[in-house]
């Protein structure tokens, strides 16, 4: 996953975590909406000035925003029927 998918990704998480619209996000940050939006759908890359700010206005480090998240394994847990 690229840096960029990552910041997209873990953005909208943490907006929605907290009950933010994308338009409240933005004033909080200082940001134009459709920046976010951008943001959001991974179409625009982020300064490092712009991430801090969007880290401050979520309440996490700026850091968090680009942690990866854990890696999932190669294969699906397959299902098993209930038994009965």
């Amino acid at each position: 996953m690229e840096i960029r998918e990552v910041l997209a990704l873990n953005l909208r998480k943490l907006r929605r975590a907290r009950g933010f619209s994308q338009e409240e996000l933005a004033h909080r940050a200082k940001i134009d909406r459709t920046y976010i939006s951008s943001l959001e759908r991974n179409l625009y890359a982020a300064g490092i000035d712009v991430v801090d700010r969007l880290g401050r206005a979520l309440g996490v480090e700026a850091a968090d925003l680009l942690r990866r998240p854990p890696a999932e394994s190669g294969e699906r847990k397959k299902r098993t029927p209930p038994k009965r």
